[in-house]
C-alpha cells in the first residue's frame, strides 16, 4: 500500500503538524519502502480532543449497532487479508504465509470474536436490589508494538469499540503502514469520525504526549517493560487507568513420560515463529537430567531446519541485541548447539535460528527476554526443581507444560506463576484472557476479559 503522508483524525486524513517523517524500512533487504508523519504533541491533542467530542455520541450507542460495525470492520478486513498479509511482510520481514495465517489470519479472528461479545454481553446485571451498569471508561490511548502490528492494535481496539470507547492509537514506527490500512478499514467500516484516531510518531514524543494526556482516561500499553514501568508512572501521578502487556521469559516443562520428540520439536518451533519476537514465547525449555542430552540434540536438530524458514528480526538493532545475548551467554558459560551470533546473510537483518545448552538458571540469558530466535535449555533434578526455575524470573507471561498423563501437566500448570499456560500444546484461543503475573503485565486482553478492562461499574440501588 502507498503510506499516507497525513494523520487519520476525526475520520478524515489531515495534514500533520510538523514536516519531520519516519523511513519505514523493509528488514529483509534494508530498502527504505515509504515514509509516514512523525507526529508530535500537538497532533496527539488534537486526536485526543476528536475522541473526547465524539464519546458521548459512540457510548450512548446501542451495543447491537457497535456490534454491526466491528462486524463490518471484520468484512474489510477479511476482503483486505491479501494486502494486510503483504504490508506486513514488507516492512517487518515475516515470511508472506506465516503474515498470511498469523499477521492477517489473527485480527480478523479478534474482531469477529467482539462483534459477537459486544452483542451478547450484559452491560447491566441485577444485583440483589441493586442494577450494576457497565459503561466505556472514556477515550483510550492505545501504544502498539510491532512485533505483531495489526493484532496488538486490533486486541485493543476492537474490545474498546465494543465497550463504547473512543480511541487514539500510536501504532510501532517501524511497522506503521498496516496501521494507516487499518485506519481506511475503519472508515470503510462506517465508524463514526473521531472515535478511531490514528497518530503515527516516535515513542518518547508521541507516545509520551498520549500516555501524559490529561483528555485520556485510560492507557492501553504492549512492550518492553522498562517502557511499561515508566507508563505506569505516569499514568499513576495522574491516577489514570493502564492495561500493561509486557515482556516474558516463558518456562516450556517437559516431564518425564512426555512424547520428547514431540515436546521438543514444538518447542523449537514456538521459539522460531516470527523470528523469536514473541512476548509470550517459550524461550527456556526445561528438561530432566535424564532426558536432557537427548533433548539438546533434538533441538539442535530442529533449529537447523529453520535456517531458510524465517524472517529477519526488526531492525538494525535489535539484531545486535540478539547478537550481544548470544554472545553473552557463551562468555557465561552457555553451550552453543545451533546457530550462533554470525550474521547468516550479507543483507537483512537476520539472525541464525539458535540454540543454547547447558543454560543455568542465574545465567543472562536464562533471565532476560531476547525477543529472536533463541532457545535456552536448562536441565533440572524433579518436579519441585522444576517449578522453582520455571517461576524463577520476574516474567509470569505464558508457558508450557508436557506429560505422559494431561493430569499432571494440568497439576504442575497450576502451580506455575504465569497467566496462560499451554498443555501438551495446546492451541490458541482468541477467547480466551491473555496477560501476565508479575513484571509481564497489569490486566488481560482478548475474550470477555479483555471487554472488562475497557469498562467501568456503576450501582443503582433500588
Amino acid at each position: 500500500m502507498k503510506a499516507h503522508d497525513g494523520m487519520y483524525i476525526d475520520g478524515a486524513w489531515r495534514p500533520a503538524d510538523g514536516r519531520d517523517t519516519i523511513d519505514v524500512v523493509n528488514p529483509a533487504d534494508e530498502r527504505v519502502i515509504g515514509h509516514v508523519p512523525a507526529g508530535n504533541a500537538l497532533d496527539v491533542d488534537t486526536a485526543v480532543r476528536a475522541a473526547r467530542a465524539a464519546l458521548p455520541g459512540w457510548a450512548a450507542t446501542p451495543p447491537a449497532e457497535r456490534a454491526a460495525r466491528l462486524a463490518a470492520l471484520r468484512d474489510v478486513l477479511v476482503a483486505r487479508k491479501d494486502e494486510i498479509a503483504e504490508t506486513v511482510t514488507a516492512e517487518l520481514g515475516s515470511p508472506l504465509k506465516f503474515s498470511q495465517a498469523v499477521h492477517a489470519g489473527a485480527p480478523i479472528a479478534v474482531a469477529g470474536s467482539y462483534a459477537e461479545l459486544a452483542a451478547t454481553y450484559a452491560f447491566e446485571e441485577k444485583v440483589g436490589n441493586s442494577v450494576v451498569h457497565h459503561e466505556p471508561v472514556g477515550v483510550v490511548g492505545a501504544i502498539t508494538p510491532w512485533n505483531y502490528p495489526l493484532h496488538q492494535i486490533v486486541a485493543k481496539v476492537a474490545p474498546a469499540l465494543a465497550a463504547g470507547c473512543t480511541i487514539v492509537l500510536k501504532p510501532a514506527e517501524d511497522t506503521p503502514l498496516v496501521a494507516q490500512l487499518f485506519a481506511e478499514a475503519v472508515d470503510e467500516a462506517g465508524v463514526p469520525a473521531g472515535v478511531f484516531n490514528l497518530v503515527t510518531g516516535l515513542g518518547p514524543v508521541a507516545g509520551q504526549a498520549l500516555a501524559e494526556h490529561p483528555g485520556v482516561d485510560l492507557v492501553s500499553f504492549t512492550g518492553s517493560t522498562a517502557v511499561g514501568r515508566r507508563i505506569g508512572a505516569t499514568a499513576g501521578a495522574a491516577v489514570k487507568r493502564v492495561a500493561l502487556e509486557l515482556g516474558g521469559k516463558s518456562a516450556n516443562v517437559i516431564l518425564p513420560g512426555a512424547d520428547l520428540a514431540k515436546a521438543v520439536n514444538v518447542g523449537v518451533a514456538n521459539v522460531m515463529s516470527n523470528s523469536g519476537q514473541t512476548c509470550s514465547a517459550w524461550t527456556r525449555m526445561l528438561v530432566h537430567r535424564d532426558q536432557y542430552d537427548e533433548a539438546v540434540s533434538l533441538a539442535a536438530e530442529a533449529a537447523a531446519k529453520y535456517g531458510d524458514r524465517i524472517g529477519p528480526v526488526v531492525n538494525a538493532k535489535q539484531r545486535e541485541r540478539v547478537r550481544g545475548y548470544i554472545e553473552t551467554g557463551v562468555a557465561e558459560g552457555a553451550r552453543l548447539v545451533a546457530g550462533g551470533p554470525e550474521a547468516p546473510r550479507e543483507q537483512g537483518y537476520f539472525v541464525s535460528p539458535t540454540v543454547l545448552a547447558d543454560v543455568t538458571e542465574e545465567m543472562t540469558v536464562a533471565q532476560e527476554e531476547i525477543f529472536g530466535p533463541v532457545l535456552s535449555l536448562l536441565r533440572y533434578e524433579d518436579e519441585d526443581d522444576a517449578l522453582r526455575i520455571a517461576n524463577g524470573t520476574v516474567y509470569g507471561l505464558a508457558g508450557a507444560v508436557w506429560a505422559g498423563e494431561e493430569a499432571e501437566a494440568v497439576a504442575f500448570a497450576r502451580r506455575m506463576d504465569t497467566g496462560q499456560v499451554d498443555i501438551n500444546g495446546g492451541r490458541f484461543n482468541p477467547l480466551a484472557p491473555f496477560g501476565g503475573y508479575k513484571q509481564s503485565g497489569v490486566g488481560r486482553e482478548l475474550g470477555a476479559h479483555g471487554l472488562t478492562e475497557y469498562l467501568q461499574t456503576k450501582s443503582l440501588q433500588f
